[in-house]
């Protein structure tokens, strides 16, 4: 998707607003300004950051801070899933044993 149609999503979104957010490093299309090609990601991403900013209010210098906890987030929702699939593929009495470690 282009930057005028993602801008077009958002009817009180200001192109220079959106511009800013890519220079921060707080959205990363695909490709050079102004052929940015925004994926569904990174859609998803300005959306949240829409949200925050404009019904939320939540102030512009705490935007990185938020945006880096939800980033560990879902990194550690990818690491818990992998975990979780090693386990499953491991002997009943591995499992076993991890779940009596995990319950102490």
């Amino acid at each position: 998707m282009r930057f005028t149609a993602v801008i077009a999503l958002f009817p009180d979104l200001r192109e220079a607003e959106l511009h800013a957010w890519v220079e921060r490093g707080w959205v990363r299309p695909a490709g050079i300004e102004p052929d940015w090609i925004f994926q569904e990601i990174d859609v998803a991403r300005v959306r949240l950051i829409h949200d925050f900013r404009h019904t939320m209010d939540v102030h512009e210098e705490t935007i990185p801070l938020v945006l880096s906890l939800l980033d560990q987030v879902y990194a550690l929702r990818g690491q818990v899933r992998a975990i979780a699939r090693a386990v499953e593929g491991q002997p009943e009495s591995v499992r076993a044993a991890i779940l009596a470690a995990i319950r102490g």
